[in-house]
C-alpha cells in the first residue's frame, strides 16, 4: 500500500495552523497532518517519543521560526545534527522576510522559505506547492 504524504506542522499560532490545515485539505484531503506547538514537541514526534502524536513516511515539515520553548532555528540545527533526521524535508513558513533569517535557513538545508504574507489567501500557494511535492514523492500506481 502506498503511504500518503504526512505533514508535520510546527506552528505555535492556532489560527495560522488552522488556516494552513484548511488550505491543504482543499487541495488534497488525504494528507495526514500532525501538529506541534514548538520545536521540542516536533523533535519528540520525529523521534517517535511523543505519547500520542505519530508521523508516518513519507513526510515533510512546515516550520515556523518564531516559537516558544525551542524556536525554528534551534529545531533545524537539532534535526540536521541527528543522523536519523538530517535528511528530513523542511519548508520554512514564517512571518520573517529578513534576509539573514532566509540565509540562515538555507544554510540548514531547507527545501524552501515562504513568508506567510506572500503565500496568498488562505495559504493557497502553499497547498498547491505541497500537493505537487506529494505527487513527486509518491510512486506511480
Amino acid at each position: 500500500m502506498i503511504n500518503d504524504l504526512s505533514i508535520l506542522i510546527v506552528e505555535d499560532d492556532d489560527v495560522a495552523a488552522e488556516s494552513i490545515s484548511r488550505s491543504l485539505r482543499k487541495v488534497s484531503s488525504d494528507m495526514k497532518l500532525v501538529y506541534a506547538e514548538h520545536g521540542q514537541m516536533a523533535l519528540d514526534i520525529l523521534n517517535g517519543a511523543h505519547p500520542t502524536r505519530k508521523l508516518s513516511s513519507p513526510f515533510l515539515v512546515l516550520l515556523d521560526l518564531n516559537m516558544p520553548v525551542m524556536n525554528g532555528f534551534e529545531f533545524l540545527e537539532a534535526v540536521r545534527d541527528s543522523p536519523d533526521l538530517q535528511n528530513a524535508v523542511i519548508f520554512i513558513l514564517t512571518t520573517s522576510n529578513d534576509d539573514n533569517d532566509r540565509a540562515r535557513a538555507y544554510d540548514n538545508n531547507v527545501a524552501g522559505y515562504m513568508v506567510k504574507s506572500a503565500v496568498g489567501p488562505q495559504f493557497a500557494k502553499l497547498a498547491i506547492l505541497l500537493n505537487a511535492y506529494k505527487e513527486a514523492v509518491e510512486p506511480n500506481h
